[in-house]
């Protein structure tokens, strides 16, 4: 469930740079009075912590587990 929400948030926060760099249109800021409001900050805190909560999947095992039957 964390993975996921995770990913869902850098993904947001990936478009709202996409929508940064070729329009100049910061999404969050626009939709909550500016990137200085609380809820702009809360909002991009959330989605630092998701950037930073996605560099373990570099680091997971995620092979999957072949069980060995004993015949």
């Amino acid at each position: 469930m964390w993975d996921k929400l995770a990913l869902i948030l850098l993904v947001l926060g990936g478009i709202n740079w996409g929508l940064v760099g070729i329009f100049e249109l910061d999404l969050v800021a626009w939709l909550f009075g500016g990137a200085a409001t609380v809820v702009s900050r809360v909002i991009y805190i959330l989605v630092a912590i998701s950037a930073v909560w996605c560099i373990s999947f570099l680091f997971r095992d995620n092979s999957p587990v072949h069980a060995h039957s004993h015949s």
